[in-house]
């Protein structure tokens, strides 16, 4: 039993942070499913980015589907709902095996519609439909404007995959909308059984941003902590969330754990353990996200142990010691949140750019 396996007893899921053609056509995906005991697995605009112009898989389907469509989102839409249906079905069995707690692939909206309520809200249902597949999540960035339309989505009985969240104040706002959306959906006699969410709390980014303004101030010995003693007190948050007689009752009803998801967990600091984001933060009922090559590490030499409840009144001292040094952890919280969008942005701009200079060829 390799070390990622043993995060199973902990209760902890690892899903891959990946898709492309290549890992479903090579059995590899399949490989870390049935030895690794991976979980799920989540897409975004850079990640197809990555796949579709750094490699000729695509080049046949872009050359196909322009003939009929000329609009190069509608092209990627297509590819990618493929992609995403193929991982799926790929995921199926650890679905029903855990019975629909596990097996989920993620579909983001476009990052043009993070701050668009509504038309946020069209493309959900639009690609929840086009995708058919129960144990997919559709992606919607935690933005203010995204709040809404996470709410009316779960109303729905859509999966819903919060991602770009970096803030507390943010979580607690999610874990209202969570809520609201399955009472919403009880009040109207639906079933709420079969709804499923994750909160997708993204770190490193948050101390490659405040790391460089510690340094400034001289407090090294806060550097490289801040990101981990956040998702602790996040964790902290949710066990407050599933304790109280709100969630209790839904639950009753059959409602599912909105579950934590660690995500951006490579360090991007060289001076950082390369599996830092993962052992600092497993425990019950978390999902971890990680790219291949985290993957690879912490199956090498990753050191199991439950850490998230660990050690809570240093993260709490450490966020007191921070707001000490006159960082204000919101500010760079809404900033990173700006600048997620702005990067998927450029990614999908990019992502288009490729298609168009294929069509070309």
């Amino acid at each position: 039993m390799n070390p990622l396996n043993k995060l199973r007893k902990q209760g902890q899921s690892i899903w891959l942070d990946l898709l492309s053609r290549e890992i479903m056509d090579t059995g590899k995906l399949k490989s870390l499913i049935d030895n690794d005991d991976l979980r799920g697995l989540t897409s975004n605009p850079s990640i197809f980015e990555k796949a579709i112009s750094g490699s000729s898989d695509y080049d046949d389907d872009v050359a196909y589907l322009s003939k009929n469509e000329t609009d190069n989102a509608e092209i990627f839409f297509n590819m990618a709902i493929d992609d995403i249906q193929r991982a799926a079905d790929l995921f199926k069995p650890v679905y029903e095996k855990t019975d629909g707690k596990d097996g989920f692939v993620s579909l983001e909206v476009s990052p043009y519609l993070a701050n668009n309520t509504d038309a946020t809200i069209e493309q959900v249902r639009y690609f929840w439909k086009r995708v058919d597949r129960k144990n997919v999540m559709i992606k919607i960035p935690g933005t203010k404007q995204g709040l809404p339309a996470i709410r009316e989505c779960l109303r729905e009985g859509i999966n819903i995959n919060v991602t770009l969240l970096f803030g507390l104040p943010r979580y607690r706002e999610i874990i209202e909308a969570f809520m609201g959306g399955l009472e919403d959906r009880l009040r109207e006699g639906n079933s709420i059984k079969d709804v499923s969410s994750v909160a997708s709390f993204f770190l490193s980014r948050i101390d490659a941003m405040v790391d460089p303004m510690l340094k400034e101030k001289n407090a090294d010995n806060l550097v490289g902590e801040i990101a981990i003693a956040s998702a602790k007190k996040a964790y902290q948050i949710y066990l407050e969330m599933i304790e109280s007689g709100r969630f209790k009752k839904l639950e009753a009803n059959g409602a599912q754990k909105q579950r934590l998801l660690w995500a951006s967990t490579s360090a991007k600091d060289p001076a950082f353990s390369d599996v830092k984001y993962v052992e600092a933060l497993i425990g019950e009922d978390t999902i971890n996200t990680l790219p291949m090559e985290t993957i690879d590490a912490f199956r090498d030499h990753g050191e199991v142990d439950e850490t998230l409840t660990k050690d809570i009144d240093h993260a709490n001292q450490v966020m007191d010691d921070l707001e000490t040094t006159g960082i204000d952890i919101d500010k760079v919280t809404q900033k990173l949140e700006e600048e997620g969008i702005e990067k998927f942005n450029k990614s999908f701009d990019k992502l288009l750019q490729s298609i168009h200079d294929q069509k070309q060829q």
